[in-house]
C-alpha cells in the first residue's frame, strides 16, 4: 500500500504560491498531488477549497468561484484560476515547460479554457473519483 505523503501547508510555506483545489474530489487530489510531487524546488502550498482558512484569507473567492476552478493565489496575490493558474505553472515547473509553448500560443485561451471546464465540470466522474452524496457539488452534474 502506497503511503500519502501530506502536501505542504501555507502555513508553513509562506513564501511560497498557493493553490486551492478541491480537496474533496478524488481526481483533483492526485492531480495535486502530483504538482507537489514536481515542485522541487518548494514554490508551492496547498489548501483545499473546503479548508475554513480559505475563506478567511481570499474573502473575495466565493464557493462557486472554488468549486468550478483550481486557483493559484501568487506571491503579489493575485489570483489566477483554471487556465491562467496552468499558464503560470507551465512556466515554473520544470517537469510542465513542455506544455508552455502550446498553453501560450496566441488565440489559444478560448480554446485550453473550454478543454478546462470541460474536465473541470465532470472531474467528479473521472478515474477514481466519485461524486459527492451530500449535493454540493450538483452544479458539476448540470447540463
Amino acid at each position: 500500500m502506497k503511503r500519502e505523503i501530506a502536501l505542504p501547508d501555507p502555513d508553513d510555506r509562506t513564501d511560497a504560491d498557493v493553490v486551492v483545489y478541491d480537496g474533496q474530489c478524488r481526481f483533483c487530489t492526485a492531480q495535486v498531488r502530483r504538482l507537489a510531487n514536481w515542485d522541487r524546488s518548494g514554490r508551492l502550498a496547498f489548501i483545499s477549497l473546503h479548508d475554513a482558512r480559505v475563506a478567511v484569507r481570499y474573502p473575495d473567492l466565493t464557493p462557486e468561484m472554488l468549486m468550478q476552478r483550481l486557483y493559484l493565489i501568487d506571491q503579489h496575490e493575485r489570483r489566477l484560476g483554471g487556465v491562467a493558474a496552468l499558464r503560470y505553472l507551465s512556466l515554473k515547473i520544470p517537469t510542465l515547460w513542455p506544455l508552455a509553448p502550446f498553453l501560450h500560443i496566441p488565440w489559444s485561451l478560448p480554446f485550453w479554457q473550454w478543454g478546462y471546464h470541460l474536465v473541470a465540470r465532470h472531474r467528479y466522474l473521472m478515474g477514481h473519483a466519485k461524486p459527492c452524496d451530500d449535493g454540493t457539488c450538483d452544479a458539476h452534474f448540470k447540463g
